[in-house]
């Protein structure tokens, strides 16, 4: 797999190929590479990219080499140049790349307290690729656009029904007496690692668990809300235009407990 980006990429020209983001412990770890190795592999199958399992594990191992303490791994995969044209090459020569960052700084006051949440005007519509962590991420870009310009702390992104879906880049889950809610990701959305995690964790401990799509005024009555992500773990939410919730127990237990895998 080549590792330079050529000007006639077709990740460049069409987004055509899938990222992930790890967060890299203090030790130079990545808990959560099993998840999402088996989603790029995954997604590369979708869309008929060859990977190189081996190659995909040198890249994270070269990556990791660098690394000088806890962390953002993004790892890159395209389907490398192609020419013009949207038909892609019969035989294509894929291109592999990642970059460490710094963690994002959600202060230490939000984790504790909850985020304040926006509704988004940009919807997510019907995605082909719904569930895959693929390079078409404009309408999150839009998002991200409408969340700095309104302040708030992060913006919730709903379908063309008005029905939440997830957060510009974080899951959703709600809480309701015994019940962990999340919203299906079959028509759009991105499966997140940590969503996954959670989801089983949370049914290995009796939680009664819901994934379908509900509308917006579904959360009023929840008993708690959060997101999560792989990098940043789970955030409690606080508030949504004039609802407000309470940051119970077990949203807490979830935060300790994804924490946990990264020290």
């Amino acid at each position: 797999m080549n590792g330079q980006v050529a000007s006639d990429d077709r990740g460049l020209a069409y987004g055509d190929g899938l990222f992930e983001t790890l967060r890299v412990s203090a030790a130079g770890t990545t808990p959560l590479w099993p998840r999402h190795r088996a989603r790029l592999l995954d997604g590369a199958g979708r869309l008929g990219i060859p990977v190189d399992p081996p190659a995909l594990e040198r890249c994270l191992e070269g990556a990791l080499a660098d690394a000088s303490g806890a962390g953002v791994l993004k790892l890159t995969l395209t389907r490398g140049p192609g020419g013009r044209g949207y038909l892609p090459p019969e035989s294509p020569t894929p291109t592999m790349f990642a970059r460490l960052g710094g963690l994002p700084p959600w202060s230490d006051e939000q984790r504790s307290r909850g985020v304040a949440l926006g509704v988004c005007d940009t919807p997510l519509g019907l995605d082909p690729l719904a569930g895959c962590k693929h390079l078409n991420r404009l309408p999150q870009v839009l998002g991200r656009r409408e969340v700095a310009a309104q302040g708030w702390d992060e913006g919730l992104m709903l379908d063309e029904w008005r029905r939440p879906v997830e957060a510009t880049a974080m899951n959703l889950f709600a809480l309701f007496g015994n019940t962990l809610w999340t919203p299906s990701l079959e028509r759009a959305g991105v499966a997140g690692v940590a969503r996954g995690w959670l989801l089983e964790q949370a049914a290995a401990a009796g939680w009664c668990i819901d994934v379908r799509m509900r509308p917006l005024s579904h959360l009023r009555a929840a008993d708690g809300v959060f997101l999560s992500n792989a990098v940043v773990g789970v955030l409690p939410v606080r508030k949504l235009a004039q609802w407000v919730w309470p940051v119970p127990e077990p949203v807490r237990r979830f935060q300790r407990d994804l924490d946990l895998l990264f020290q």
